[in-house]
């Protein structure tokens, strides 16, 4: 996983003032699941990508850092 990944799902979370309980109960993963990913240990796939994106209003690119701006 690219690492501008791993920045932006901790970013788009903190940003919104989740915990990774909380928004691993939003999008139906493990705590941990969000922890692996925010740490580079696994990577995202695009199921869950889509609904993280979903979930925060911003695109996948944007989510997967092929873009700069949310939208």
């Amino acid at each position: 996983m690219r690492k501008q990944t791993q920045n932006r799902i901790r970013e788009l979370r903190k940003k919104s003032r989740l915990s990774q309980q909380v928004l691993a109960d939003q999008i139906g993963v493990f705590r941990n699941t969000i922890s692996n990913w925010e740490t580079g240990y696994s990577q995202i796939s695009l199921e869950n990508a889509k609904k993280v994106a979903e979930y925060f209003g911003v695109t996948i690119d944007y989510l997967l850092g092929s873009e700069s701006d949310q939208t």
